[in-house]
């Protein structure tokens, strides 16, 4: 019998309102050490937030997870620890970092990423994954420190968009 594939539809009308819990933004109680927040947007290749509820994402590293949506005005929120430098099979070590996924209108799945941390310099500039992605845009994938919490916008499209990752 032959196969028959079907085409993919994009992600939506999105459930995250089922997939979100009281405290589900934080991976680690926010205060608690090592806590670190990260705040972003998420922006459309026009330049327009992407709103609650048509997006969603999930962070991750190690043993540490929590899903946020964005506000009306793309706006969201993590806390999370800085999870430890990784080493690969090959010895390599990657760099702390938090892996993303964002569920949004108009995407036939989640596109991931990867938010890296500022004040990891040397471990980023060493990271073999961060230098799969062409030099001149390594800088989007490190969130800005703000003081009392990092920085790290997401562009769908469009200038500065924030480089993917196919997995």
């Amino acid at each position: 019998m032959a196969e028959i594939q079907s085409p993919s539809q994009t992600s939506g009308p999105l459930f995250g309102f089922a997939l979100m819990f009281e405290g589900s933004n934080e991976a680690v109680p926010a205060g608690s050490a090592g806590a670190v927040r990260i705040d972003g947007a998420v922006i459309d290749g026009d330049g327009i937030p992407v709103y609650w509820p048509e997006c969603f994402l999930e962070f991750w590293a190690g043993d540490q997870f929590a899903r946020t949506r964005t506000d009306e005005d793309g706006n969201f929120t993590v806390v999370v620890r800085k999870p430890d430098a990784e080493a690969m099979p090959d010895g390599s070590v990657q760099a702390p970092h938090l892996n993303v996924a964002v569920f949004a209108r108009g995407l036939l799945k989640q596109a991931l990423t990867r938010v890296y941390f500022p004040d990891e310099a040397a471990a980023n500039d060493a990271d073999p994954v961060l230098e799969l992605v062409p030099e001149e845009d390594r800088h989007l994938l490190v969130a800005r420190d703000e003081g009392e919490a990092l920085r790290f916008d997401i562009h769908l499209q469009g200038e500065n968009e924030t480089p993917f990752f196919a997995f």
